[in-house]
């Protein structure tokens, strides 16, 4: 079997030749492990530094796509290198390499498909409290969408199957872990954690400058891929809300009404409940048609799919 690791970069010529030299060249399990760069539209030498460390494939982009982009870009590559296993890191080295073998081991075990690595953002030191917090609410949020027991969902230390590989998709352009986590869950993908080492910081985080936005942006994310995937119990649910504030608010008027008020004064809130379950209404069509869309989705998922097992005997392009 070939293990393909890959490493999406992106401004990291000081940083990429130590992530690339860590790496294991022998994992029990595999014949063959080679080590795959995608260079994210860097404008420095992160692809000379990334060859000079000894990385076996250097794939190029030709302009800056974002995390997400270059991570199923690298994706595409490793399955047309022939890897039956692919694991991802981060050129920051972030994770401890020597915890790849872990990784790798549910798989082994024919126990998962894809295996994510689990920092213990409850107790990891160098993150501060409130960003423990949010990662702990985020990976919380993520299990109740996706129904996967996986305490750490931001981390992008990962293993997945060929099969898998084929399977995921990358809509989102800032990160694909929450992403492609959800997908796996509905997809019904057998998905499992592990608990892994942790390298001192090297340098203040690209991906998240501000935890405020961050946290807005994978919120938007979250509701985007459940609604993706479940349009019916999002859309049904939002319905049920505005139905209740809409019935409430007309209990509220007929009671009124009935106590011998002058309701004169309420017809606001009646004109609010009209409002609200004309919105409920839209809501719940809306679910109906996004539904029928979904349909449409997978049978589009299961052509690119097909298309991907095809082009997965090409040679990715490089440097």
């Amino acid at each position: 079997m070939k293990l393909v690791i890959q490493i999406p970069a992106w401004e990291e010529e000081t940083h990429i030749a130590a992530a690339v030299r860590e790496l294991p060249r022998v994992v029990e399990g595999f014949d063959s492990v080679e080590v795959l760069v995608v260079d994210d539209g860097s404008k420095d030498g992160t692809a000379r530094a990334a060859r000079d460390a000894g990385a076996d494939h250097v794939l190029r982009l030709p302009i800056h796509r974002g995390l997400a982009f270059a991570w199923r870009a690298g994706l595409d590559a490793a399955l047309r290198l022939g890897a039956d296993v692919v694991v991802s890191t981060d050129a920051d080295r972030q994770y401890a390499a020597a915890d790849i073998g872990k990784l790798l081991a549910p798989i082994l075990a024919g126990e998962a498909e894809i295996v994510v690595g689990d920092r213990g953002v409850a107790t990891k030191p160098d993150f501060s409290s409130g960003k423990r917090v949010t990662q702990r609410f985020g990976s919380w949020v993520v299990r109740r969408a996706s129904g996967l027991d996986v305490p750490d969902a931001t981390s992008g230390f990962r293993a997945l199957t060929r099969e898998a590989a084929l399977r995921l998709n990358v809509f989102s352009r800032m990160t694909y872990t929450i992403e492609t986590l959800i997908q796996a869950g509905n997809k019904e993908m057998a998905v499992a954690a592990v608990r892994v080492g942790t390298n001192p910081p090297t340098r203040p985080s690209r991906l998240i400058p501000r935890v405020s936005r961050y946290v807005l942006v994978q919120g938007a994310n979250i509701l985007r891929i459940t609604a993706l995937y479940k349009p019916l119990p999002v859309f049904f649910g939002i319905a049920a809300l505005l139905s209740v504030g809409g019935l409430a608010l007309v209990l509220r008027y007929v009671l009124l009404v009935h106590a011998g008020i002058n309701p004169a004064g309420h017809v606001q809130s009646l004109l609010l409940a009209a409002l609200l379950l004309v919105a409920a209404v839209v809501s719940f069509l809306t679910g109906l048609l996004a539904d029928l869309i979904s349909i449409n989705r997978s049978l589009l998922e299961e052509l690119l799919e097909r298309e991907r097992r095809r082009d997965a005997s090409a040679p990715p392009g490089r440097e």
